[in-house]
């Protein structure tokens, strides 16, 4: 009996671990349905806007996690219900008064705009004004983190207080000084206002929210090398020469700037979200920077930028939450041109452009060429496409090399091959490592020259570098689509959905043989 009992268990037992297995491997062949560090902003300064149960439709076709809102529209509110979608609400800049006034109000605006949804509605955040700090307004300054409190009193109240967050936005504006990031360091004349907020967020474990917009930089500084830096493509970087650090996109740049600002002012442990950033795919003809392949460039770029996970260089590691300004344009705004041109889906619902947000989509999307202004008729030359291998030239640092193969992993690319276990993972070096990233980030984009720069330390050869079980994708004789299916091959991470399947059946075909098998004892 009691080796009968103990086969039992042991079947038991192997049964769990199996079916546990199982899980395992189905999940990993199974695609994400959702990136909750990836989150969209919804806009509503337009008279042609989709019904919000389309939009819903459509946010749940992409790996958007999370929408904001700028108020707290309960049709919008509602459709998004039971999608699991993280929503951020929003109290106007009108309300700061009387939320911060009369504890009573902000009652009665959580009744209003939280209880009857919520959890249904997954709010996760609730932002009290926008941009209030930098507005001039020095009694919605000073009654913001009133407003702010007695908030987030009322949601204690509904016993919400540890599952929705309460903050507010601000303008990148909010600090006097960003540039090079280390120096970043908030306006003196905020003074004890700015002090007291962070401290209420670090005890409520709230997010502080940031708009950088690396489009407003280079707007200001529009020369060849800003636009490069500004949208994620390779560049010579730039150094901070506080910390030594070599920063290779404005995006890493600012956001690591108003995160000295918080360390200087001993708030570490309060996380960054950014709130807003994007960029305009047209604009007015005077407006420098706005066109559909800068605005593809800078979204799809920042994207794969978080799904590397390799975060910025003060936060490595994990993907800052950030939302894309604008899931949809909005036709009503004032200002320039541009600032009805962020949609990255008409009212229609169809893509502006493929920022690489579909479930569908097969790739991530890829580096193209920066689009500079160029003078009215001026013929634009096709840039030539180049074959053999990127490899480093004799001689470059490991420093530098380093930097290149944290630039080229960063930029949405496959680069488990060089990782513990992986084919080219041996010889664990620098050199090697840096070697095979930099090729196959040159590969990916269709073998532009200024993908095998790196700030000229890279080169061309017709020499495979390839070695044992480690294969350089590349060479000199292949057509288009022959690079393309050779870099897909060689993708560990571009596992065909047919061949996804095939080892998802074997997974299965043997969990019910062993399951039999076991039954059977």
């Amino acid at each position: 009996m009691i080796a009968i009992s103990s086969c039992s268990a042991m079947a038991a037992i192997a049964k769990s671990s199996i079916f546990f297995f199982l899980c395992i491997a189905l999940h990993s062949f199974c695609p994400s349905k959702g990136q909750s560090f990836i989150g969209v902003n919804y806009g509503q300064v337009a008279d042609n806007l989709p019904p919000p149960s389309s939009t819903a439709k459509l946010i749940q076709s992409t790996t958007i996690g999370k929408v904001r809102l700028y108020g707290a529209d309960p049709a919008i509110i509602k459709a998004l219900a039971n999608t699991g979608v993280g929503i951020v609400i929003g109290a106007g800049n009108g309300d700061i008064p009387a939320l911060g006034s009369d504890p009573n109000f902000a009652g009665q605006w959580v009744s209003t705009n939280v209880l009857p949804y919520y959890p249904a509605s997954n709010i996760i955040v609730v932002t009290v004004g926008n941009e209030v700090m930098t507005s001039g307004d020095q009694n919605l300054i000073s009654q913001i983190l009133p407003a702010m409190q007695n908030v987030q009193n009322a949601l204690n109240a509904a016993s919400l207080g540890g599952k929705i967050k309460v903050s507010t936005v601000h303008a990148m504006a909010v600090l006097t000084q960003s540039d090079p990031p280390s120096s970043g360091c908030f306006n003196p004349s905020f003074g004890d206002t700015m002090k007291a907020m962070l401290a209420f967020q670090r005890d409520t474990g709230s997010p502080f929210m940031i708009n950088p917009y690396p489009f407003f930089a280079y707007q200001s500084d529009p020369r060849a090398e800003s636009l490069a830096f500004c949208l994620f493509q390779p560049n010579a970087g730039r150094v901070d020469s506080g910390s030594g650090i070599k920063y290779m996109n404005m995006f890493d740049a600012q956001v690591d700037a108003v995160r000295s600002a918080l360390n200087a002012m001993g708030f570490k442990d309060i996380e960054i979200v950014v709130a807003e950033t994007g960029w305009p795919y047209k604009g007015d003809p005077n407006e420098v920077g706005p066109s559909i392949d800068n605005a593809k460039a800078y979204n799809g770029n920042l994207i794969n930028h978080l799904r590397s996970m390799v975060g910025t260089p003060l936060m490595p590691g994990k993907s800052v939450d950030t939302y894309i300004f604008a899931l949809y344009d909005e036709n009503l705004k004032p200002g320039p041109g541009s600032e009805r041109a962020f949609g990255l889906f008409g009212p229609n619902l169809a893509m502006t452009y493929d920022a690489g947000l579909s479930k569908s989509s097969k790739t991530p999307t890829t580096p193209t060429t920066p689009v500079t202004p160029t003078t009215p008729n001026t013929p634009v030359t096709p840039s030539p496409k180049l074959g053999g291998w990127c490899v480093p030239k004799p001689g470059v640092t490991d420093a530098q090399l380093q930097t290149n193969l944290d630039y080229a992993c960063g930029q949405g690319i496959d680069c488990s091959p060089i990782k513990p276990g992986g084919a080219c993972f041996e010889p664990n070096t620098v050199a090697s490592h840096a070697a095979f990233a930099m090729n196959l980030l040159y590969q990916t984009p269709g073998r532009n020259p200024w993908n095998c720069d790196f700030s000229q330390t890279a080169t061309l050869t017709s020499s495979n570098p390839s070695y044992n079980g480690c294969t350089y994708p590349g060479g000199g004789t292949l057509s288009g689509s022959e690079h393309e299916k050779s870099v897909h091959e060689n993708s560990s991470s571009s596992m065909a959905p047919p061949k996804r399947l095939y080892y998802v059946l074997i997974c299965v075909y043997a969990f019910v043989n062993i399951v039999f098998l076991l039954q059977s004892l």
